[in-house]
């Protein structure tokens, strides 16, 4: 299946780089697979920046991507509000990743609750005013649902277990924009106009970049750099379709 791989989906946080700090040949791999004629998307679930941020950071750590090439929760979150007539909302998220959301209004009576990455700001009181809000009525939308995360002091929470309290206390089922929904892949191969069967994701996450990418139809490249832990990868049952050690492997993998 990879030797016929068109298209690449590139993880960001774990596999080009961690925090500040790239992983190693991450850059030069980029560039090959670049250089070799694959259509590439470098795809997020980062809800802690704005994608202008995300974009800055790409371009200070030697990442080059053009505008159509970054695709974030948020803007496929805006997306959807759109084709749903969703304008009033209700944003869980820290205050810059609120300036993708611009277009629409922040307000009590939201017709749709928008939970993204508040970190330490989680709480009792930012959850219950959430659980009031779609109990009331208002879709619960959850830009990605990953239930960790590798920060530079350790392993962390990530928004998946504040999504999943929600879920439990309203009896709602949060509508997910990120990976691995299924929606998440097809909106990017379609942007793309490729098939499934041509394209593949790097991630470091088995359960959110491979197992959703590999539902959906794409080959699956499990990395071990970022979040990877063999441990998790046993307990998934998830098969990816190749392991290496970091993307610096991969262009050679798709024989770029």
């Amino acid at each position: 299946m990879l030797e016929t791989v068109r298209a690449v989906l590139i993880d960001l946080d774990g596999v080009l780089y961690v925090e500040d700090e790239p992983i190693a040949g991450a850059r030069e791999a980029v560039e090959r697979l670049g250089a070799a004629g694959l259509a590439l998307r470098f795809v997020t679930n980062t809800t802690a920046r704005s994608r202008s941020h995300t974009f800055e950071k790409l371009d200070r750590l030697g990442f080059d991507a053009g505008d159509e090439e970054l695709v974030t929760p948020a803007s496929l979150a805006v997306a959807h509000c759109a084709r749903h007539g969703l304008r009033r909302v209700a944003l869980v998220m820290n205050e810059e990743v609120k300036r993708d959301f611009s277009g629409l209004e922040e307000t009590d009576d939201a017709q749709a609750v928008i939970v993204g990455d508040l970190g330490n700001a989680f709480g009792y009181d930012v959850l219950n005013r959430a659980f009031r809000q779609v109990v009331a009525g208002a879709e619960l939308i959850a830009l990605q649902k990953n239930r960790y995360w590798l920060r530079a002091d350790g392993l962390s929470l990530d928004v998946g277990p504040f999504v999943a309290a929600l879920e439990y206390a309203t009896g709602r089922e949060a509508y997910v924009v990120g990976k691995p929904a299924r929606g998440f892949f097809d909106e990017v191969l379609r942007g793309l106009d490729v098939d499934p069967g041509i394209a593949a994701m790097v991630g470091d996450d088995v359960e959110s970049d491979i197992g959703g990418a590999m539902r959906a139809g794409l080959a699956g490249i499990l990395v071990r750099t970022g979040k990877y832990l063999e441990d998790t990868v046993k307990a998934s049952g998830i098969a990816p379709s190749v392991t290496v050690e970091s993307i610096a492997d991969v262009p050679t993998l798709l024989g770029s």
